[in-house]
């Protein structure tokens, strides 16, 4: 699959349902609006409304233009379905212990170098997998004047403190005076020498971040930004170009993703969203094994299925488009690396990316593989 666009660029004007409709123009935000647009039948009304009733839908204009049918990858991620009312045995609340992690609103301090800033709990869209679903909405507001202050002084009194993560809630969708206010008193804290922002909007609403709000950004900190994005058709060159205007900032883009039945479960997809992050000058940073919670179950796809994926891939897509796959165990114990792992420390022997094994390296039992590695040294020198 070459990188190019990987479907960005082609002209899309969304689900039938919407055309000579308001919808185009204002996005998605309730039931009749997605049975309107063609993307929920009127049988599903009442579920809908039930799920509409404790999880916020939000479907922006630039996101909506993508989804060419109700069952697409990019419409799985955004369009509310009854089953999220069902909470299957392992699904919790708060499934990373974030709130345990909370000493005051808007931190959470897992690890002893870096803490979570949300400064708010709204989004440009409402995923449905989302692990904070229970917290994030329009409703979910931002911190205000006096609990921000609170929040930005439990990092100054905290030195051990090195990196700074602004979450939420999306920090994009702060007016550039807020997010430039965060930023400066962040700036000022002497033992923060990183901040990290993750944020959709780059590929949900990719005007949003104009020159304005990517000015809040650049300051002295070594300051990144991580994409999250699912799919290639994401990367749109109204994306490409939201990014871009971070990145001529002198601030480098990474990506994160997470693994999700039916949006990027198979090597073609997954490979796809790879090359196209890369192709916008975006590093693949993590893929998130998906977190239980609540009415996700639809989106689960199994480690060793999503080991074996990876493993595909291995040797077909470049080293710069590999993420770290990663699992935060469930109930705040952190993050760690799954895999796929090519080394058995016990046979000493290491697998190839076709699942080839060989020897770790070359003793007397092995003296084919002696001499191309003797003879590989002499041409070297």
């Amino acid at each position: 699959m070459a990188i190019g666009n990987q479907g960005g660029g082609r002209s899309r004007t969304g689900p039938p349902g919407i055309r000579g409709t308001g919808i185009r123009e204002t996005g998605i935000r309730g039931t009749g609006a997605l049975i309107q647009a063609g993307l929920a039948a009127e049988a599903q009304r009442d579920g809908l409304d039930a799920v509409a009733g404790r999880y916020a839908t939000l479907i922006p204009p630039a996101f909506l233009d993508l989804i060419e049918h109700p069952h697409d990858p990019i419409a799985r991620q955004v369009v509310p379905h009854p089953d999220e009312l069902h909470t299957a045995p392992q699904e919790r609340e708060d499934p990373i212990g974030d709130d345990a992690l909370s000493p005051v609103p808007g931190i959470v301090h897992r690890y002893a170098d870096r803490a979570l800033l949300k400064p708010l709990l709204v989004c440009p869209l409402y995923c449905r997998f989302c692990f904070r679903r229970e917290h994030v909405g329009p409703g979910g507001g931002v911190l205000d004047d006096d609990a921000l202050d609170v929040a930005l002084g439990w990092l100054r009194d905290h030195p051990a403190i090195g990196e700074v993560i602004l979450t939420g809630g999306d920090p994009l969708m702060l007016s550039p005076r807020r997010l430039g206010r965060i930023m400066a008193a962040l700036d000022g804290i002497a033992h923060v020498h990183t901040i990290r922002i993750h944020s959709r909007v780059p590929v949900a609403d990719p005007a949003r971040l104009d020159d304005a709000l990517a000015d809040t950004l650049a300051g002295d900190k070594s300051i990144w930004l991580v994409v999250h994005a699912n799919h290639a058709r994401e990367f749109t060159p109204a994306a490409r170009a939201a990014i871009r205007r971070v990145q001529t900032r002198a601030i480098p883009v990474l990506g994160q993703s997470v693994l999700l039945r039916g949006v990027n479960d198979s090597v073609e997809a997954m490979e796809g969203l790879l090359r196209a992050m890369v192709a916008a000058r975006v590093k693949p940073y993590y893929l998130h094994q998906l977190d239980a919670a609540p009415g996700t179950q639809r989106f689960h796809v199994p480690i060793q299925e999503g080991l074996a994926l990876l493993a595909a891939l291995r040797g077909r897509v470049t080293g710069l488009a590999w993420p770290t796959y990663v699992l935060d165990i469930p109930g705040g114990h952190g993050k760690v690396p799954l895999g796929p792992g090519y080394l058995d420390p016990h046979a000493g022997r290491v697998r190839d990316p076709s699942g080839v094994s060989h020897p770790l390296a070359p003793g007397p039992l092995d003296p084919e593989a002696a001499g191309h590695s003797l003879a590989a040294r002499g041409a070297a020198g």
